[in-house]
């Protein structure tokens, strides 16, 4: 039996972009079995869509949180959003942001 699965949208402010934060949190939803992806965005933030069981997600946001070293991170919004079934099946990291 499958453990029920939700979306989030995660929103991560600091100093983030330039110290490896995308492969950091790629890292981290391959650890958790989380699929999605991640991308910086233009205001400087970098976002993360994550689609997992949602004792996964709260892992990790708790990662999203401290970062990687070198990374500052400020604040870690989160969102509900639906599944788009385009990001069930891996985790990437996306360059459209």
């Amino acid at each position: 039996m499958h453990e029920r699965k939700n979306a989030k949208r995660y929103y991560v402010s600091g100093a983030v972009q330039g110290v490896g934060y995308r492969y950091f949190a790629e890292r981290a939803a391959v650890q958790f079995g989380i699929t999605g992806y991640v991308r910086n965005l233009r205001d400087g933030r970098v976002e993360v869509y994550a689609i997992g069981p949602v004792d996964s997600l709260a892992s990790l946001r708790q990662r999203l949180e401290r970062g990687p070293i070198g990374a500052s991170v400020e604040k870690v919004t989160e969102e509900d959003t639906p599944i788009d079934p385009r990001f069930e099946h891996g985790f990437s990291i996306e360059y459209d942001g």
